[in-house]
């Protein structure tokens, strides 16, 4: 149905070695989210693995649709910089709006905010 019985084995080795490298780093991501203590903790590591486990999937994809089809395929290219740039920009707005809510609510986790933060207000 996919031809995928059809992909040359020196292509077909670095596909699923890329592609159990990026469900490992999923699966560390995952770990990570439910191990780590503190919102602030947890944020990171989905965050990390996810965006490599992605960015390993992508190129797998890639690589296996390329050969297959005998041409560049380079859609997961767009893919891969949605997730590059959201990602980081998710994180931020996340720990910002965190940090605003345990600031408000006097958490002891969060350091006081400096003077430059307060004067902008």
């Amino acid at each position: 149905m996919t031809h995928a019985a059809d992909l040359p084995l020196w292509i077909a080795l670095p596909v699923a070695l890329l592609l159990l490298l990026g469900a490992a780093l999923a699966l560390t991501g995952a770990i990570g989210l439910l191990r780590l203590g503190s919102f602030y903790e947890r944020v990171h590591a989905p965050t990390l693995a996810s965006t490599l486990g992605i960015g390993c999937v992508l190129l797998a994809s890639m690589l296996f649709f390329s050969v297959l089809g005998s041409r560049l395929v380079l859609h997961e290219v767009l893919i891969a910089a949605f997730v590059v740039l959201t990602t980081p920009v998710t994180l931020m707005l996340l720990t910002r709006a965190a940090l605003h809510r345990d600031r408000r609510e006097g958490s002891e986790e969060v350091p006081p905010a400096t003077a430059s933060h307060v004067e902008r207000k």
